[in-house]
């Protein structure tokens, strides 16, 4: 049910049956590595390409998923996922080897909750009786694309982040146990005229706190409904930009329940991550291994997780456009709903 002007409320709860995580060599590194569960020492899967590594870890968390879910790959009415190559061909070709109907979706690194909002609103309506989202990302296929190849060893400054190699998935339902997808609201693009390429979490904070706050109001509560809000992938320049801006606008937020997904996921005083993580398996990885294995051990009641894109292409950056950036929110409490 639409309530306010861009969220949903979700009359049903469906519920997160099961979720998968998938990460490389250095994200067994870092601090969740715990949360993760697939690890791989080799960042090229065994595969000839890094997309096609890239590719392989999607089927893996998806596989996963379906299989802690105790369900099988026909069970699954719709699967929705994304990513960042051009024409979204890690999710595309994944789709082709998990079999199930296929819906793709953009929207760059909040790709992860643009499609669990999706998917819910799929089961909450009856349109679906289990939904796949997934979603992934690699290191050195974004670099590739959007930066510079790794073999070029091209200094970055700062304000630059590190990419995610992992991928993540979770099964939403209309009927089992496990955390429920209550709400979700849907960003809008906000471009603030930002051209960087290197300083995305600066491009991506004004996006996150425009959805933030349009949550807090559609929904007529306060930061204080949850016990944890987690932006997507702002790594420390952007999430000091989000504090400040929450904080100018009215919406201050404790630093104890205010946190990025980009800031967790890795070591920063082991691992040389500059601003922190970045990529669409950032806030995929972080939420549907991390933040849920905290949520269903009732360690929090109630997390908003809201994840940041940033909508450039190399087309666009070639042709000066500036960096349009969207942020969709999804609110999910750990009570169970029974079968």
């Amino acid at each position: 049910m639409l309530q306010g002007h861009q969220s949903w409320v979700f009359s049903n709860k469906p519920v997160i049956l099961s979720s998968a995580t998938v990460g490389g060599p250095f994200e067994a590194q870092g601090k969740l590595a715990d949360d993760f569960d697939i690890l791989h020492g080799d960042i090229w899967l065994g595969q000839d390409s890094f997309e096609k590594a890239e590719k392989k870890m999607l089927e893996e968390a998806c596989d996963k998923a379906i299989e802690k879910a105790g369900l099988q790959k026909g069970s699954i009415n719709f699967l929705l996922a994304g990513d960042l190559m051009n024409q979204i061909i890690s999710s595309s070709f994944s789709a082709r080897t998990v079999g199930v109907p296929y819906l793709g979706i953009f929207g760059a690194c909040s790709t992860s909750m643009e499609g669990l909002a999706l998917a819910a609103q799929l089961v909450d309506s009856g349109s679906a009786t289990y939904a796949l989202a997934g979603t992934c990302s690699h290191n050195a296929t974004v670099e590739k694309q959007f930066r510079y190849p790794t073999e070029y060893g091209s200094q970055k400054p700062p304000t630059a982040q590190w990419t995610v190699t992992g991928a993540g998935a979770a099964v939403v339902a209309s009927n089992g146990n496990g955390p429920r997808i209550t709400a979700a609201t849907i960003g809008k693009v906000i471009d603030m005229g930002i051209s960087d390429p290197f300083n995305m979490g600066g491009a991506m904070a004004p996006a996150a706190v425009d959805t933030i706050q349009v949550h807090f109001r559609d929904l007529q509560i306060g930061p204080e409904h949850y016990d944890l809000i987690a932006t997507g992938d702002l790594g420390k320049v952007g999430h000091t930009i989000a504090n400040d801006l929450l904080n100018k606008n009215g919406f201050p937020i404790s630093e104890d329940k205010f946190t990025d997904c980009g800031l967790l996921i890795y070591d920063q005083t082991k691992q040389d991550v500059l601003s922190g993580g970045s990529g669409c398996a950032c806030c995929a990885t972080v939420t549907y291994g991390h933040l849920l294995n905290r949520l269903r051990a009732g360690e929090w009641k109630r997390i908003l997780v809201v994840a940041t894109g940033a909508l450039l292409s190399p087309l666009s950056y070639q042709q000066n456009e500036s960096i349009p950036c969207i942020a969709h929110a999804v609110a999910i409490e750990n009570e169970n709903k029974e079968a």
